[in-house]
């Protein structure tokens, strides 16, 4: 689960039948886990959440990784965030509710995320049934049986998208044609230019344009 995901993220989810969220595995750096990119008027700038122990954390489980609120990062994340988009046209309509989840200071990174996924979804109004993974499964090709979460044999069909999208991908280079490839995200007037920026957090669309962000997903 990522930390205020990329935006063809939701471009998936507009195919999806539910969402199952990986609650067992192992904690990895350098992921979307705990960072997300946006654009400023320096360029595209990751903002991280930091993890108590980072070093270690490697050997925690997921749901268990707690924050580092000794680091001042909230502050940080929400200056950026009014610096690179207090202009643009839905800032102000979305920042209280992001600003009442930060400000709550949830202990886990997983509990942080998921409070902003289900923030997010319903911005796009997408109300998919939402379930966590009770055992952790390294290859999802095995297919396990899905109906202790309520899902029907047509939808038993998992997409693993764990490690589908991350921060050393190159967005321009994927070839959008492949089953595996992430679905497009149409190009949308950015607060920062010239020219479109791929790749960025699903919050740089919709500060951009509000309840018409999902036209932009295909």
């Amino acid at each position: 689960m990522h930390y205020h995901p990329p935006a063809a993220l939701f471009a998936e989810l507009l195919r999806a039948d539910g969402i199952l969220l990986e609650a067992h595995e192992h904690y990895r750096k350098q992921t979307y886990r705990n960072r997300c990119l946006i654009r400023t008027a320096q360029g595209v700038q990751p903002l991280t959440v930091p993890v108590i122990d980072g070093n270690r954390a490697e050997k925690v489980s997921i749901s268990a990784i707690e924050i580092d609120y000794r680091q001042n990062w909230i502050h940080r994340h929400w200056r950026t965030l009014q610096t690179a988009y207090g202009n643009s046209p839905y800032f102000e309509y979305y920042a209280d509710y992001l600003h009442d989840i930060y400000v709550r200071k949830p202990i886990l990174l997983f509990d942080l995320n998921l409070q902003f996924l289900q923030l997010l979804l319903r911005c796009f109004r997408l109300t998919l049934p939402l379930h966590l993974t009770d055992e952790y499964l390294p290859d999802y090709s095995a297919q396990p049986s899905l109906d202790k979460f309520g899902l029907t044999s047509s939808q038993s069909i998992i997409a693993d998208r764990r490690d589908w999208l991350t921060p050393k991908s190159n967005p321009k280079a994927v070839e959008t044609d492949s089953p595996a490839a992430p679905p497009l995200v149409r190009p949308y007037p950015q607060v920062f230019g010239p020219g479109f920026e791929p790749g960025l957090s699903v919050l740089d669309l919709l500060f951009s344009q509000g309840p018409a962000a999902g036209a932009f997903l295909q």
